[in-house]
């Protein structure tokens, strides 16, 4: 597998509900029988009355809000939260969390508009994964985002992710323990969080990196900043209007 490229057509229309069946989610609306309004009497009406069904739902939910939850920054109760699928490896990737994250950071999460919420979703190999757990296993001691730059940082990724580089990587981002990080990163909590996240994308069908969802709506690629600042002003005014 590759990365996404960045041009990639960015999948917030109203045809994404292909979007939300291409990344795996069968939609009962695709393959309900029509109803004319003849079934029954008043159905014409009742059905004008009804509010639309949300395509994205099944998506949205996938958005954990856990105020507990190590791989995430922001308020658990956010109006939008985006959601990350991530590969340390995935040179997007690495353009996404140097060029844009951090302004998503100061301009959305800090007013609490926006939460976001990785998974390490590793598609390139052992290393990838190895650096998956040691993510994971810095944010036991609340250095997630700190590691989460240092992995990105420019020409990380070509240095590998061997076991005494991914130490010298907690140690630039501040892990305090580092033999408690080598046991975490090696343990069956780190693996079955890995299982976890890998579970999720493969269950929606996300097959290569970096993959978003802005409150359920799929994003496909380090499309550019205004790619992503549209489609949270977007979830954020939906979010009051539902209010």
């Amino acid at each position: 597998m590759s990365s996404s490229s960045p041009r990639k057509g960015l999948l917030i229309s109203a045809g994404a509900v292909l979007g939300a069946v291409a990344l795996g989610l069968a939609s009962w609306q695709a393959t309900a029988p029509a109803d004319n309004g003849t079934s029954r009497p008043g159905a014409t009406a009742a059905a004008a009355a009804s509010p639309p069904t949300d395509p994205f739902a099944e998506l949205k939910a996938l958005a954990r809000r856990e105020s507990g939850d190590k791989l995430a920054v922001g308020r658990a109760d956010a109006p939008v939260v985006l959601i990350e699928y991530s590969d340390f490896k995935c040179g997007y990737c690495g353009k996404f969390a140097r060029d844009t994250e951090p302004v998503l950071v100061k301009k959305y999460v800090e007013d609490g508009t926006l939460r976001i919420e990785w998974r390490n979703f590793p598609i390139f190999g052992a290393d990838s994964e190895a650096a998956a757990k040691a993510a994971w296993a810095a944010g036991q001691q609340d250095r997630f985002p700190q590691f989460h730059a240092a992995a990105y940082a420019q020409g990380a990724k070509e240095k590998g992710f061997g076991e005494a580089r991914l130490v010298e990587l907690a140690r630039q981002a501040g892990v305090p323990d580092l033999e408690r990080f080598k046991r975490d990163m090696a343990g069956e909590p780190a693996a079955e969080a890995l299982r976890a996240d890998q579970e999720e994308g493969y269950r929606i069908g996300v097959s290569s990196t970096p993959s978003f969802l802005v409150n359920g709506r799929p994003i496909a690629g380090a499309q550019p900043l205004d790619a992503f600042t549209t489609a949270i002003a977007t979830a954020a005014k939906a979010s009051q209007a539902a209010k």
